[in-house]
């Protein structure tokens, strides 16, 4: 899926208020986190993910695998924090402006 740019301006926005559920250490992304993403994006649209001093991997790096992973969509990696984004198929309940 990909964003324009009016979408991924809101969603940042969004994402501006949230703390993040996920903290990615010196083990890096281990099948269990993504694992346990996958399953947060049952219960949401968007997640926030913090990458930790002690992993030398790249966020950027991160966060696409993550999205490739999980089927989502990177909204923005700033610094060492992830937005991803992956739309309820049911009934979603963040609605993008066109």
């Amino acid at each position: 899926m990909t964003l324009t740019s009016k979408q991924r301006a809101y969603l940042k926005g969004l994402a501006s208020t949230l703390d993040p559920i996920f903290q990615i250490g010196k083990m890096s992304l281990t099948p269990e986190v993504t694992k346990a993403v996958e399953e947060a994006f049952n219960r949401r649209e968007l997640i926030k993910i913090a990458v930790l001093k002690n992993c030398m991997d790249d966020p950027r790096e991160i966060a696409g695998a993550l999205a490739d992973r999980t089927h989502s969509t990177v909204v923005h990696v700033i610094g060492k924090k992830i937005v991803l984004y992956k739309p309820d198929k049911d009934h979603p309940k963040i609605l993008l402006p066109l």
